[in-house]
């Protein structure tokens, strides 16, 4: 025999009384990178959670709060005029800017809390005794970029992992068939910033999320070939399988390497359980009619969203919705960009939240509504037949939240009085954050991973806080 090569004494020195002598001078560092491979299993919660699954209405593009759940009589009283300096400031683009602009829309109380909700959303208002409406978001750039990547991952700069990632991650899947985290995008379009909304970036990459197309094979490839009886299949798959584990043990603590391994797997069982999972023929009519399949202008998002009903139904952790493009982004004529936008969702997200409690899985399933920011009080590009859009509010915006563990009929915090800057009760986008891990169960300040010595998490080292007053 040989003698061992220094590369190989190295890649064994891990192992047996050696490793563990190691370890303990390294530290839990070192013990960490001897686990083994990660993996999608169950993992226990910190806490006895409130939430088994989430499902994000993510409306990226930045819908206006002034025009669907914060309304501001003030904005009528002084229609026109030049706004102050502190709210000229957060202009980004000053040379397109006008005066106060009042909502074109009419708001009216709903539900035994008197809850506002404006008339381009009739189908949510009558859901709003189930939700909880938070007014006082703020977040830190207005460019939709960076702002997405504070939304999805809890900082303005790319390369970190997502929430839907840092969720799989720390309670794994029920469903060993399905994977933990799924995105359904629009057929129409990647939203800005592509794939990086769901990327698990240095988190081991089996946590990043699954895209499932809507239209056409959800997953390319997924079915096995037909000309192959079931027992050759097998025999395929478990051959494959002893291969895998005989090259992954000639190359250990390569977590690229154990997530390509684990995808395929995962592929594989995916074969049966993901066809019937995305099947929304089986669905009664009934249903169909209710989330608004049957309806072109609502079909595309009514189908996402029966089929993110029928993945948590089936243990999936973590599922988001995208729409097309930037619907939300109405820099012009707010008016019909905004009943465009709400004409899409209003039904399919109503119909979802009903379908949901009727089911019996509305306790048990977060429902997350929202964008990356908002839109300003004041006009942009008016004139010239364009009635006059928003620009960009990162200062005070408005999300919901429904279903488990959420305090039903409640509006909690307030913007100014034109709605340009969240004033009471301020939520910041750590604190959105750490308040849906805490639902699941998870503490936002022990759900960790080391790299390079630090202890990384969703919420950094920010100040972070449970928004408990929208808990039930």
């Amino acid at each position: 025999m040989s003698q061992p090569s220094r590369r190989d004494f190295f890649n064994r020195i891990a192992d047996g009384l050696h490793g563990a002598a190691l370890a303990s001078l390294l530290g839990p560092a070192a013990a960490f990178a001897n686990e083994s491979a990660p993996s999608l299993a169950p993992r226990k919660p910190h806490f006895e959670p409130k939430a088994k699954s989430v499902i994000q209405f993510f409306m990226n593009g930045g819908p206006s709060q002034v025009d669907l759940f914060d309304p501001k009589p003030a904005l009528e009283k002084y229609s026109g005029k030049i706004p102050s300096r502190d709210l000229q400031t957060d202009v980004s683009s000053p040379d397109q800017a006008g005066g106060l602009l009042p909502s074109p829309f009419k708001f009216a109380k709903h539900g035994q809390m008197g809850m506002d909700v404006s008339d381009v959303m009739p189908h949510l208002a009558g859901c709003v005794d189930d939700i909880a409406f938070i007014r006082s978001m703020y977040g830190e750039h207005f460019n939709h970029e960076p702002a997405l990547f504070l939304m999805q991952s809890g900082r303005t700069i790319p390369s970190r992992p997502t929430m839907g990632s840092w969720v799989a991650y720390g309670l794994g899947t029920e469903n060993q068939n399905l994977p933990a985290y799924i995105v359904l995008d629009d057929p129409k379009g990647l939203p800005i910033n592509g794939i990086s909304n769901w990327q698990s970036a240095w988190l081991p990459p089996m946590f990043q999320g699954t895209r499932i197309r809507t239209e056409g094979p959800p997953v390319l490839n997924l079915d096995p070939r037909p000309e192959w009886p079931s027992t050759l299949a097998e025999a395929e798959r478990r051959l494959l399988a002893r291969l895998d584990q005989s090259h992954r043990r000639d190359r250990p603590h390569q977590p690229d390497l154990d997530a390509r391994i684990a995808s395929y797997e995962l592929a594989a069982r995916m074969q049966m359980a993901a066809t019937d999972a995305l099947d929304v023929s089986k669905e009664s009519e009934a249903t169909r009619e209710a989330y608004g399949l049957n309806n072109p202008q609502t079909a595309s998002y009514a189908k996402r969203c029966l089929m993110a009903r029928r993945l948590v139904e089936r243990g999936v952790r973590f599922v988001q919705l995208y729409i097309e493009g930037q619907i939300w982004d109405n820099h012009e004529n707010i008016d019909s960009g905004l009943r465009y936008a709400c004409g899409k969702t209003d039904q399919p997200v109503a119909a979802l939240l009903n379908d949901l409690k009727q089911r019996g899985l509305f306790d048990s399933t977060l429902l997350v509504w929202g964008g990356e920011f908002g839109r300003l009080p004041l006009s942009q590009n008016a004139g010239k037949g364009n009635s006059g859009g928003r620009d960009h509010g990162p200062s005070g915006f408005t999300v919901w939240l429904a279903g488990a563990g959420v305090k039903r009929g409640t509006v909690y915090g307030t913007t100014d009085e034109f709605g340009h800057k969240a004033l009471e009760n301020r939520v910041s986008v750590h604190d959105f954050h750490a308040t849906i891990l805490h639902l699941l169960g998870l503490n936002f300040r022990d759900l960790v991973y080391e790299r390079h010595g630090l202890k990384e998490r969703l919420t950094d080292q920010f100040p972070a806080r449970v928004v408990r007053e929208v808990l039930a």
